[in-house]
């Protein structure tokens, strides 16, 4: 179980310093400098180690590497934030290997999505470290319009209570109103942790889930591993992502919505579906992980709101 009290890290300031990391997949130059140019537009000063643009495979460089390049930047005095390249695969292989007693003694903003869910689930569940679901920066960042800038600047600035509306375009699939810990990320990465080490804990959460290119039985099989491993139910409230091209085909005479509602229906709970955090289109959405959290959904209409700050100004 996640620590009774979080762990919050400073806040951030338009000047600061943001380490960009490459924990899973190897990262292209030229993505990695154009969101590093769109962080300096916004007035922060990003720097990363010349081995982030190192190749293993398909991973940025070796385990070791990886894992060193994350505990530097978190020791680092310099450092206030550490923003992810990007995801892919190999955050996994981080698990074992990172001193958590260097993360615990030096807690800073940690921001990803994808594979680094992993990293995240296990920064809150072993530590209490609130970090953050949000724009990566060769990705997001990387291009025009990838930003959501209301809830990044909200979610790391210090704001004690701000909320998603409209604007996160997420619409009710089951009405209700629940209250419980913001936590997830990307669905398919959540289950992999079942039976592990390091399986995520979803009592009395509102819990997140996206992802992307992945059929609609696959959620749905990852959504049933769920319910029969119990993981489902003390869970308070559900989101669902914007589910970037998770269709079947073309043709297929079925909404990702319906497969949903038929699998979490029963749980009676407020369902959420379309939040735009993680895998988007555009306006990637920064949600902290493990603050204090309400969810209401009311004819089809949804507010997601942030109960707490998630950094200490």
């Amino acid at each position: 179980m996640p620590p009774s009290l979080p762990l919050k890290p400073p806040a951030l300031r338009r000047g600061d310093t943001i380490a960009v990391i490459a924990p899973a997949s190897n990262v292209k130059r030229e993505e990695l400098e154009a969101g590093c140019a769109a962080l300096r537009r916004e007035g922060y000063n990003p720097i990363y180690l010349d081995s982030i643009l190192d190749q293993d495979l398909y991973f940025a460089g070796s385990a070791d590497r990886r894992t060193c390049e994350l505990e530097e930047m978190f020791t680092r005095d310099d450092v206030r934030a550490i923003v992810c390249a990007r995801g892919g695969y190999g955050s996994n292989y981080l698990l074992d290997r990172i001193n958590a007693d260097k993360i615990k003694a030096n807690p800073k903003i940690f921001v990803g999505y994808s594979d680094l869910t992993a990293l995240l689930a296990y920064f809150h569940d072993a530590l209490g470290l609130i970090t953050f679901h949000g724009p990566m920066v060769a990705k997001d960042w990387a291009r025009d319009g990838g930003i959501d800038l209301a809830s990044w600047q909200s979610a790391l600035s210090g704001r004690t209570e701000w909320h998603l509306g409209k604007a996160s375009e997420a619409r009710g699939l089951v009405d209700g109103t629940a209250e419980g810990i913001l936590y997830g990320g990307c669905l398919s990465i959540l289950v992999a942790s079942l039976g592990t080490p390091y399986e995520i804990c979803t009592d009395n959460t509102i819990l997140f889930m996206e992802d992307v290119s992945t059929k609609p039985y696959q959620i749905d099989r990852m959504l049933m591993q769920l319910k029969l491993s119990g993981k489902l139910n003390a869970v308070r409230g559900l989101i669902f992502g914007e589910m970037l091209n998770c269709v079947q085909n073309a043709s297929q005479g079925y909404a990702l919505k319906d497969v949903i509602l038929r699998m979490v229906s029963d749980l009676g709970i407020p369902v959420a579906y379309g939040l735009r955090s993680g895998h988007v289109t555009t306006g990637n959405i920064t949600l902290p992980i493990g603050v204090r959290a309400k969810l209401s959904v009311n004819n089809e209409s949804v507010n997601l709101e942030i109960l707490e700050g998630a950094v200490v100004s």
